[in-house]
């Protein structure tokens, strides 16, 4: 690896970037914490692993780094061996290669992220540690990608929000860096990061299509800042979206008492702000097992509160049904109903 700066000035301002992003994001950690770095190969995760290694060494913390292989094209196993070469040579030394069968449903993108997920979670239960956690190389251009992809599906503030830079125990730090950032940094690290071939053909996924044709374009109309734009806005919706969530479990935390665990007032439910209802209502059918809803779903729930006009049961994932009986919502599934 390159020289990582002139002990005078300092390294790259890249590389200055996203240290100081992986920085801030794990704050105080316990020395010995295990950081894993999801690593694909691409300038992202590869900048991340670098990041990652450079504030291990100072803070005493344990970095590891996880390849998935999804066996989607004929060279993946060198592609993944060649990735696990390049974060060695960015500092990372414990690294884990594992292959994943892809399935189909729900397509191939959504697919690919599930086994990808999977592989992730399993190799850090597997080994151990007081607290991991998982680092991804999520980038601000993604965060904008995610909201346009948000906006044309018609989706809620939830959405909007786009990705978290924490859930659960996978931290996002690079969230506020551009991805031309990323490349910046590899390049002045004297990393090699591959490129997804899949990101510069016309079939690719859609996201690729909106990363190579639509956004440029947006940029061309509307300015470079439309990109830190969409992320600010994602951050906005965030806070509104979990205060939103926190007031809807607050309700539902209240009301538990005064009904059953499997049917709800509708006079009370309808009596709530739009807002705290329908996030209510996903929460109740979820919590019961019955998901993840959509939009959709959501929708026609609220109209077994809110405008019945004696429609029949509803049809609800994981074959579960929600029905309106005697001005009260029942969210169940017919077998348990069978069940002496």
């Amino acid at each position: 690896m390159k020289d990582e700066g002139n002990p005078l000035t300092g390294p790259h301002p890249a590389v200055a970037a996203c240290r100081v992003a992986v920085r801030d994001a794990l704050g105080e950690l316990e020395l010995g914490t295990r950081v894993w770095v999801a690593v694909s190969g691409g300038p992202d995760s590869l900048a991340l692993a670098a990041a990652v290694a450079f504030v291990a060494r100072k803070q005493g913390l344990f970095a590891g780094a996880i390849i998935v292989d999804h066996g989607l094209q004929p060279d993946s196993a060198v592609v993944a061996e060649r990735a696990a070469h390049q974060v060695r040579r960015a500092g990372i030394h414990t690294v884990y290669v594992e292959k994943v069968t892809v399935g189909r449903a729900g397509g191939m993108e959504a697919a690919a992220r599930e086994a990808r997920y999977a592989a992730l979670e399993a190799r850090i239960d597997a080994e151990g540690g007081l607290a991991p956690l998982l680092l991804t190389g999520h980038t601000m251009d993604d965060q904008a990608e995610t909201v346009l992809l948000a906006l044309a599906r018609g989706s809620g503030a939830r959405a909007l929000a786009g990705i978290p830079a924490r859930r659960g125990r996978i931290v996002r730090p690079f969230l506020t860096i551009r991805r031309k950032d990323t490349m910046m940094a590899c390049e002045a690290l004297d990393l090699e990061p591959w490129h997804d071939p899949t990101n510069f053909t016309e079939d690719g996924p859609r996201r690729s299509a909106l990363r190579t044709r639509v956004m440029p374009s947006l940029v061309e109309v509307l300015g470079p800042g439309v990109v830190s734009g969409l992320a600010r806005s994602a951050a906005l919706l965030q806070a509104d979206a979990d205060e939103l969530d926190r007031q809807a479990r607050s309700a539902m935390g209240a009301s538990v008492s005064a009904v059953r665990s499997d049917d709800w007032r509708c006079d009370m439910l309808a009596a709530l702000p739009d807002a705290i209802r329908t996030r209510m209502l996903k929460m109740l059918a979820e919590n019961r097992g019955a998901g993840p809803l959509t939009a959709t779903h959501v929708a026609a729930l609220d109209s077994l509160v809110t405008a019945w006009k004696g429609q029949g049961a509803i049809s609800l994932p994981g074959g579960f049904e929600a029905r309106r009986e005697y001005g009260r919502l029942v969210i169940s599934h017919p077998l348990e109903e069978n069940q002496p």
